[in-house]
């Protein structure tokens, strides 16, 4: 095989996704996006934002089930995951407020009309894993820790994840599921009550996720936050507060990930770091990366369309 060409959180922007498989060399044969000898590995984050997210989740669905794709969950698949599970009291595991609701009331409208089909995309997202380690490279959606995952390798079943483990893992193996969410949404920073801490907006922001591969002695909140929300100060990072983490090595496997909606596009962070989040919906652009078995990424094989 020639190798695997990353694509970065689509949301729903189908048109753009056919304008990136274009440009990478895939045709559309018999409904499905393919290339004679190379594959797609899709980020997560299928759903939810863009004017064509039914279109998407078919696309992606279909290209993996060929064998022309490879893909993993996001935070927002696995939140329509949680929106659609009860636990063990008969509440949803994402609970039906406004937040949660807006966060995903584009897909559900968008699936008003078709129920069914709906919950068949359901079930074929729970056979999604949660991270691919394929040895030169490593697929995450937004974190990469060695010996975390190694724990929720020897958890997690093998094939779909049953609504009863989801459960179970959640109410019972509390360590799991933060992995879990560290998997989806990053290495967070929870600030004490008497640090404030105001971003370039004025606002003081209470939570925020660090760059897991820095070691954070001698680093500043700006160094340190990775995102495309908002800028912070430079005062000194209180590393004693900081989460217990390694920070990821340069001699270690590359690892693609998304998530962070970066306003100015995918970025290589380290020589084996790379995020093909381009903030789609805010950008109009999509990313992708284009491996062919090289050790350090190389800036010229980041391909954006849009």
């Amino acid at each position: 095989m020639g190798g695997y060409d990353i694509i970065g959180d689509i949301h729903g922007y189908a048109t753009l996704l056919r304008q990136l498989l274009t440009e990478l060399g895939y045709k559309r044969i018999d409904g499905v996006w393919s290339h004679p000898d190379r594959k797609v590995i899709f980020l997560g984050d299928f759903i939810n934002r863009g004017p064509e997210i039914r279109e998407t989740l078919l696309m992606v669905r279909l290209m993996v089930e060929s064998g022309s794709a490879l893909a993993i969950l996001g935070n927002h698949e696995y939140a329509a995951i949680l929106y659609h599970i009860k636990d063990d009291n008969g509440t949803f595991m994402s609970r039906h407020i406004a937040g949660n609701r807006t966060q995903i009331q584009k897909t559900l409208t968008v699936f008003k009309n078709f129920g069914e089909e709906w919950n068949d995309h359901l079930k074929w997202m729970r056979t999604l894993p949660f991270y691919l380690d394929l040895g030169a490279i490593r697929i995450a959606h937004a974190y990469w820790n060695e010996e975390e995952i190694a724990k929720l390798d020897g958890y997690l079943p093998k094939g779909r994840l049953k609504r009863k483990f989801i459960r179970e893992m959640h109410e019972k193996c509390p360590d799991m599921a933060i992995i879990v969410y560290k998997l989806l949404k990053g290495l967070e920073f929870k600030c004490p009550k008497d640090l404030i801490i105001k971003c370039s907006k004025g606002l003081s922001r209470k939570v925020f996720t660090l760059n897991w591969w820095t070691n954070p002695m001698d680093k500043t909140f700006r160094q340190l936050y990775f995102g495309g929300k908002f800028i912070l100060p430079d005062y000194s990072f209180p590393v004693e507060l900081a989460p217990s983490y390694k920070p990821y090595p340069s001699i270690q496997p590359i690892v693609f990930f998304g998530h962070y909606c970066l306003p100015e596009g995918a970025a290589i962070l380290q020589s084996n770091i790379c995020c093909l989040d381009s903030c789609v919906d805010t950008t109009g652009k999509l990313s992708a990366y284009r491996w062919s078995g090289e050790k350090h990424l190389n800036p010229e094989n980041l391909v954006v369309v849009g």
